[in-house]
Parts: structure tokens; sequence; C-alpha cells
């Protein structure tokens, strides 16, 4: 009886295909960017961190632009999907910052200076997202007049509604009383709490098996700002601890701008519900 051979012997391989695994990721161009501009060891895992981290976030735009999109057309299943699968990314985003802390003060102090005036602040990726989620801020985009395609999409996103906002103007076009200065106004003026808006939660909370697909886009959006919340502890704890408070490269004030980000709500009539549900 012959002995079959390992099924990968089987396979047969075409070299000459028309597209490869390093082709279709372009992975030559992608593994080509990483250029320390030192000769010091660990300058390469803080690229290679802020690198995959600008990734994710790109994906998190991708997610969370097509999940607004949904819930402005009423079809809250595919937006349930793109927005868990937002929250499975800030994970990640997390998880990062575990590995940038094997980094220590004399290790980052070693390469510093190569990074010049670059900060993480000036991330118009993170800006987006910011945005996106409703953290309306107008002079924030003024770090990036200097680029102007990236300025000028930063612009639109200022000036557009939030995904929260998408979803009060869902909530008002299900019945509920929604103002109507929250469903039409200046999309690049922060959103500000409503009691009205609230009530409309309270409602959807007490009777969940009503409202359920609400009830349930509720609670993905929790997840997607108690994550982003988890995300920014975890970056001012990382920078605390590999620079303590000395303030940051591009001029930014390091912890003490990371402390204030975490008084921050993308979703407030969404916390402050929970306390008389």
């Amino acid at each position: 009886m012959t002995t079959p051979k390992n099924s990968v012997d089987n396979e047969a391989i075409h070299w000459d295909q028309d597209i490869s695994y390093g082709q279709y990721l372009d992975l030559e161009p992608l593994l080509a960017c990483q250029n320390p501009a030192s000769d010091q060891h660990d300058e390469l895992l803080f690229i290679v961190i802020h690198q995959v981290s600008e990734l994710w976030i790109k994906l998190c735009l991708h997610e969370a632009h097509a999940a607004a999109q949904h819930i402005a057309a009423d079809n809250l299943s595919p937006a349930f999907k793109m927005l868990s699968r937002v929250s499975r990314i800030q994970e990640q985003l997390i998880k990062a910052w575990e590995v940038l802390v094997t980094m220590t003060p004399a290790d980052y102090a070693s390469f510093r200076d190569s990074l010049g005036q670059s900060s993480g602040f000036q991330s118009y990726q993170y800006r987006e997202i910011e945005f996106l989620l409703g953290n309306k801020n107008a002079k924030l985009i003024e770090a990036h007049r200097a680029k102007p395609r990236h300025y000028q999409k930063l612009t639109e996103a200022l000036n557009s509604p939030s995904i929260y906002d998408v979803v009060l103007q869902l909530l008002g076009r299900r019945g509920f009383a929604i103002p109507a200065d929250k469903i039409e106004r200046d999309w690049s003026i922060p959103y500000s709490p409503s009691s009205e808006v609230e009530a409309a939660w309270m409602e959807i909370y007490r009777n969940s098996e009503k409202h359920w697909d609400l009830y349930e886009l509720a609670e993905k959006l929790v997840d997607v700002e108690f994550n982003f919340q988890r995300w920014r502890f975890s970056h001012m704890k990382t920078v605390e601890r590999i620079i303590g408070y000395r303030r940051g490269t591009g001029g930014s004030s390091g912890v003490n701008y990371l402390v204030k980000a975490l008084d921050l709500q993308f979703f407030p009539e969404l916390w402050s519900v929970r306390t008389s549900v």
C-alpha cells in the first residue's frame, strides 16, 4: 500500500501566477516604510506601533462611515456588524500600547530628538475619527492647514453630522420627541446634552423588547465609546510611564492634555440615562 504524500507535496505551486501574496498586499513598499532616523534599536518599535495603529484607524473609519450611512437609511443590521467590528479593532489599538510600554524612558530618550516636531497630535486620521464620533473642535484642524487634501477632508468631517447626530435623526423619524435643534444644527459645534434626548433613550431602555433594534444600537455605541476611553486611558498611562509629565513632541502638553481628554464624552445621554433606568 502506497503511503499518501503530504498534502502540500500534492499541491501544484504555480510560481508564474498573475498575482502573488506579496503583490496583493504591496508588501515591498509597505515594509520599506519603516525608516528610523537614528541608529537606536528601539526606534523601529516606535515606528511600527504607530504605523500599525494608523492602519487600524483607517479600517475604523471605513467601518464607522459605512455604519453611519446604514443608520441614516434605517438599515440597522449591517450597522451592528460594522460597529462591532470597530469595537474589535479598538481592542487591537489598546493592545498596541502594551507592546510600546516595553520601551523604557531611557530607550525613548535615545532617539526622541530624531522625531523633531512630529507628534501624534498631527494624526489626521485620528482627528477624523474623533469628528465622526462627535468630538468637534474647529481649532484642531489648523495643524493640518499646510496639507490641503487632509485639511479639506477634515473640514468636511467637521461640518458633517457625527454618527450620534445621525442616530438622533433616526430617533426623530421613529417618532421620538427629539428637539429640532438636535436634528438640524451647525454640525461643526460640539453636541450639548438634552433632557429630551435622555428621555427618549429612557423609553428605549425601559421598553427594550418594543424598541429592540434601537436598544441594540445604543449598546453598540456604548461599546465604541467605552473602548475609545480605554484606548485614551492606555495612551495616557503609556505616555506617563515613558516620559512622565514632560511636554510632548511638537509642543503638545503630553500627559496633561491626555488626562483632560478622558473627560470628553461622545454620546452623553447614553451614559446619563444609566443612572435613571
